[in-house]
């Protein structure tokens, strides 16, 4: 496997969810895989869970880790082709990335949506520059438009937790104070098309997802009618795809209650606004995942980078 950029580089979560499961029971059964190897793990947006799982699983593996945080850390770097770099980035991407790879086996980026320019932000700059200039395999640490390391983990968990041959699964849109990136979201819905479950989407109308994303997959807009029976409730906020960016909505009868879950376990990336997004009664009681997602988050970038290693040898 040379990248992992988006659920789309999983050829059979089947096999990659079993695989991270025998890795969560001996994480260091390989770690002579990374010896001598070193993995670069660039942020251009801040991080807690990704950075120190990542980070984690490359430790469980031998490898080295070098952390940039390119916020305050490395220069701005320009992304267009022929631009007469005069104004404020300092660095083309064309010999930044080339750099880079001298210094690393593997990078691994982040880098968030700005949620202002809708073609800007799905032609994936910083992922995508990346992966032309660079000479070494890319991994997806969260884009403009997927989280597909938060979804394996989420795949891992729901794996671990279910307890039916088909479950039911809810990926719910809940409020937020601020405007919100679709990556997780869109790399949820990925995920779960994968797999045999009836899977439905949540949310008010005007927050429909990309449609090439959710393709066929059921939309619900009343939510209490989308939690009967629910088995798993995946709760996140995103903002308006149509109204790109935008807040369209910040009903609080959205955020999800002890009562609505019902007896359904309910998952979440973190970090998560409690009282917002969900109510304290939920996150502490025994139908929280949210902590055990967090720790899958480590075997789940574990797995990835275990592939990309076996492939380099």
């Amino acid at each position: 496997m040379k990248n992992y950029l988006s659920i789309a580089d999983i050829d059979a979560l089947p096999n990659w969810i079993k695989e991270a499961r025998l890795l969560k029971k001996k994480p260091n059964a390989y770690k002579a895989l990374g010896s001598n190897k070193t993995i670069g793990l660039l942020f251009f947006n801040n991080s807690l869970r990704t950075r120190l799982s990542t980070q984690k699983a490359a430790m469980n593996l031998g490898m080295e880790v070098m952390v940039m945080n390119f916020g305050n850390e490395g220069w701005a770097l320009e992304y267009g082709d022929g631009t007469i770099m005069d104004q404020g980035t300092s660095e083309h991407i064309k010999e930044a990335a080339q750099v880079i790879s001298q210094y690393c086996d593997i990078i691994a980026i982040r880098a968030f949506a700005s949620l202002t320019d809708k073609v800007i932000d799905e032609a994936e700059e910083v992922l995508n520059g990346f992966k032309q200039y660079a000479s070494v395999p890319i991994v997806n640490m969260e884009s403009s438009t997927g989280h597909p390391l938060q979804a394996l983990a989420d795949a891992i968990t729901l794996a671990e937790h279910n307890t039916k041959e088909r479950p039911k699964v809810v990926l719910s849109w809940a409020p937020h104070p601020k405007a919100l990136p679709h990556a997780v979201a869109n790399s949820f819905v990925q995920m779960m098309q994968l797999q045999d479950a009836d899977f439905v989407i949540t949310h008010p109308e005007g927050y429909e997802l990309d449609p090439n994303i959710t393709k066929d997959t059921p939309i619900e807009y009343d939510q209490k009618k989308a939690f009967e029976n629910a088995d798993f409730v995946y709760a996140k906020n995103w903002s308006s795809y149509s109204h790109y960016g935008m807040v369209l909505n910040q009903d609080t009868d959205w955020m999800i209650t002890k009562d609505k879950l019902g007896d359904a376990k309910f998952m979440h990336c973190l970090p998560v606004r409690r009282n917002v997004i969900v109510e304290d009664s939920v996150l502490d009681s025994e139908q929280s995942l949210v902590i055990e997602e967090a720790n899958n988050r480590t075997y789940a970038a574990q797995l990835v980078l275990k592939k990309i290693l076996e492939d380099l040898e």
